[in-house]
């Protein structure tokens, strides 16, 4: 009897097991699904953007014939570097070293809070509006989109790091940080590309 109970034991634990793998495989799978659509949300601005500005003969408003790049380049470095930096979170917390993570997740965060603010400077001294041409309400539509998309990162972030404080929470495991992350660095590559379009492609 002892035996049967044993091995009943062990098939449970083995069947639980793989559905727990299934499960994390399924949303794995849903998440790259997720931001495979955001991707193609992001790319039909692009070409929006492109179309726009290579047929529209007076592209920028009156009165403005450039954007300033050196305060959206500080930003720009800062973003990029926020990558490297929850990279670093991930490493310590694939380690078991919570602490490491909390305080490079917290870095992240503040990395992005600081390009945030840093939009929001840019945007109040800007001479346009979102109603001045089609490159006032692109530029506000593109850069807003994706500003949103680094606020929901940060709000993400925040839950991550709240969840670290629960004992032996990522025991066994921790895919929302993992999807956190690479949300994150998602983020951090459309920015690349919007800033190559609207700021060095001027």
């Amino acid at each position: 009897m002892t035996v049967e109970r044993a091995i009943s034991q062990d098939t449970e634990a083995a069947v639980r097991q793989h559905q727990e793998h299934d499960e994390a495989g399924n949303s794995k799978f849903g998440f790259i699904v997720f931001l495979l659509s955001e991707s193609v949300i992001f790319l039909s601005f692009f070409v929006g953007y492109t179309i726009f500005k290579t047929t529209t003969t007076d592209w920028y408003p009156e009165g403005v014939t450039g954007l300033e790049t050196r305060e959206p380049l500080i930003n720009t470095i800062v973003l990029i570097s926020s990558s490297f930096v929850i990279y670093v979170a991930e490493r310590y917390l694939h380690d078991k070293k919570l602490w490491g993570f909390r305080i490079f997740l917290l870095a992240t965060m503040a990395m992005g809070g600081y390009f945030l603010f840093g939009q929001a400077v840019e945007w109040s001294g800007l001479p346009f509006k979102f109603q001045d041409g089609l490159f006032g309400g692109m530029f506000y539509l593109l850069t807003g989109f994706h500003g949103l998309h680094v606020l929901t990162g940060i709000l993400l972030q925040g839950l991550m790091l709240g969840r670290s404080l629960i004992p032996n929470n990522y025991d066994n495991g921790y895919f929302g940080v993992e999807a956190t992350s690479l949300f994150w660095h998602f983020v951090d590559v459309i920015w690349i590309v919007l800033y190559t379009l609207i700021y060095v492609w001027q």
